[in-house]
């Protein structure tokens, strides 16, 4: 019987998997093509739904890679997926590119995504909430804003948030707790709209 890690969606023999081909591609790139097959579509959305700009999305994907392959020897492996190191490395290339650029960050969801984020705050969806969370989620710093969105709009484990923002899984869901609190002030304080 096949036993799947709920938090991670991968199961130990994808995780065995996964770890022989990180080992393979320590010792020759050229083997770090199911990697990227497995991981690139993913890297991609979380970098594309952060700027807006396909193209510059593609672009800042495309170090990530780079990044990832010319690093790879210093990757240890955790028992983790490596889509935690991928996504920390992503987001250290986004806030590069938001700085060379000086371009702004995008917050890019859609209504279903809203709908269920919504449920938090235990309110109806209607546009009058939706402008609010948006005008709420704008007051956040860009961490407390990362922590949303990958928590609530990804759907992701503490433990991988953990690993994407440096910090151990406990330290992770304080600091997502402490974030949403600042977001269901804003958003409170919003009622007037």
């Amino acid at each position: 019987m096949r036993t799947v890690n709920p938090i991670y969606h991968h199961s130990d023999q994808m995780l065995l998997q996964e770890r022989n081909w990180i080992e393979m591609a320590k010792k020759d790139p050229k083997e770090f093509a199911p990697l990227y097959k497995k991981y690139h579509e993913q890297i991609f959305r979380y970098i594309y739904q952060r700027m807006d700009d396909k193209q510059a999305a593609s672009d800042v994907t495309s170090q990530v890679f780079l990044k990832a392959i010319k690093n790879l020897k210093r990757f240890e492996f955790r028992g983790l997926p490596l889509s935690s190191w991928l996504y920390r490395i992503a987001k250290s290339e986004l806030n590069q590119s938001f700085r060379d650029n000086k371009a702004k960050r995008t917050i890019n969801i859609d209504n279903t995504q809203v709908a269920t984020f919504m449920e938090v705050f235990e309110e109806e969806t209607n546009n009058i909430n939706k402008k609010r969370l948006f005008n709420a989620l704008k007051e956040l710093n860009s961490t407390d804003l990362q922590l949303i969105e990958l928590r609530y709009f990804e759907g992701r484990p503490y433990r991988e948030i953990g690993e994407i923002i440096s910090a151990k899984e406990n330290n992770a869901k304080v600091k997502t707790f402490r974030a949403l609190e600042k977001l269901k002030k804003s958003f409170n304080k919003n009622n007037c709209l």
